[in-house]
């Protein structure tokens, strides 16, 4: 019965339009109402707390980080690097919105500033070389997920916060994990550009290979000084995202001198709009998350799929099937605050390691970005390249579905997530 009311309390208010940080209120106000425990002050205690949190000050400075970047330019000589690199090769467009979107990924951790980015800068340049709207605009949609499940992904920080793990484990366990969704996403590139009709660039000189990666080596530097530091001790990841994002303004203040000082405000504003929408949201979840435990819910939920917990494969299928199905009507961060101190539990309890499922809860819920009719990238994608949602998730299927390989592969080997991780802690 209290997992019926947690769920049609969450979905009903989602159904009439309510905001999920909101919903997320309403659901725990249900609880309490069940429970005869109804106290406002709880209510307001934990949603301070919620937000009362060391290392969710991380996610603000990575967000701003990202900003930074996208205004400052970095983004764009990223792009002209990956270009001066595979722009040459068949479809190499294409491969240059992956690898961009690997590099994008490391740098901000946001799939909605990646797609923007990408969507505005390389769009239109595929377009000209004769590339098909609906497949350009899947590819981009689909590689700007890769930025959610790699450091520094603002969503693997919400995870080890709300799972209570160390987000430095999270953080090394996703980076192979991360590239091989990338690897996926190029062989399906490579199977669909193998008959495309297309205007092949010029390969790159040696000297404007050099040019390009002299250009960019500012913004390519960022990714190894955050892995380096965490890797050896140098800085938690809340201070990681202070050293992004001062690193990131200084470069594009004083290095490309592409960011103004009359820009700053708004980039600062943007960010902090940004970060306070998922501020509210993770102390919303708190207050719903608090009385999931009090109601003893992951304890019915460990009970409701005790007929897989034999079999550990099996079981994280099934809770997989379940996360996609969600993925399709819910956006990432509030699956993850919601079924996060459910399902850990439950993995414990069967004996998974919870850093091994967290990267592929987040990695699942990434994919979820993608789904329709809710994939936020997809709407972003749609928004700046102006191509109906329809011809966008015609064109996104076949990287999903490389994407799903993937996370099955995943699945049943979990040392492609637990050896790295291992590795890159020493």
């Amino acid at each position: 019965m209290t997992v019926a009311i947690f769920l049609f309390s969450l979905c009903g208010a989602m159904a009439l339009g309510m905001p999920i940080a909101f919903a997320l209120i309403v659901c725990g106000v249900s609880l309490m109402l069940h429970m005869n425990m109804f106290e406002t002050q709880v209510i307001a205690q934990n949603l301070i707390h919620g937000a009362d949190n060391f290392q969710l000050m991380a996610i603000p400075f990575f967000m701003l980080a990202g900003t930074i970047m996208n205004a400052g330019g970095m983004s764009k000589r990223i792009i002209n690097v990956a270009m001066a690199l595979v722009g040459h090769i068949r479809g190499g467009l294409g491969y240059v919105a992956i690898v961009a979107s690997c590099i994008l990924a490391s740098l901000s951790g946001s799939a909605a500033a990646d797609a923007a980015a990408m969507s505005a800068l390389l769009f239109p340049m595929m377009i000209k070389s004769g590339y098909d709207p609906a497949k350009s605009a899947g590819l981009i949609a689909s590689g700007s997920i890769i930025g959610p499940m790699v450091p520094p992904s603002a969503n693997l920080i919400l995870f080890g916060v709300t799972a209570s793990l160390s987000i430095t484990k999270l953080f090394m366990a996703a980076i192979v994990p991360g590239l091989l969704i990338a690897l996926g996403i190029t062989v399906a590139w490579w199977w669909m550009a193998r008959d495309m009709e297309l205007e092949v660039p010029p390969k790159a000189s040696p000297k404007e290979i050099a040019c390009a990666l002299r250009d960019g080596a500012w913004a390519l530097v960022m990714p190894g000084i955050l892995v380096f530091g965490l890797k050896f001790g140098i800085f938690t990841p809340m201070e990681a995202g202070v050293v992004c994002a001062a690193y990131a303004l200084f470069v594009s203040m004083f290095v490309y001198r592409d960011l103004k000082a009359d820009q700053i405000y708004g980039v600062l504003l943007h960010a902090g709009q940004t970060a306070a929408i998922v501020m509210f949201l993770v102390a919303s979840a708190l207050v719903s998350a608090w009385l999931i435990t009090i109601a003893d819910i992951p304890q019915q939920v460990v009970e409701m799929l005790r007929p897989f917990m034999g079999n550990k494969i099996l079981l994280m299928i099934m809770v997989n099937i379940l996360v996609v199905v969600i993925g399709t009507a819910m956006d990432m961060t509030p699956t993850i605050l919601i079924l996060t101190p459910v399902l850990v539990p439950v993995m414990v309890s069967a004996g998974i390691d919870p850093i091994y499922f967290g990267v592929v809860f987040v990695i699942n819920n990434a994919i979820g970005l993608v789904t329709p009719p809710v994939g936020t990238t997809l709407n972003v994608v749609c928004g700046v390249t102006k191509v109906k949602m329809d011809r966008v998730i015609v064109g996104v299927w076949p990287f999903m579905i490389a994407q799903l390989v993937v996370m099955g592969l995943l699945i049943v080997f979990p040392n492609l997530v637990l050896a790295p991780m291992r590795f890159f802690m020493g």
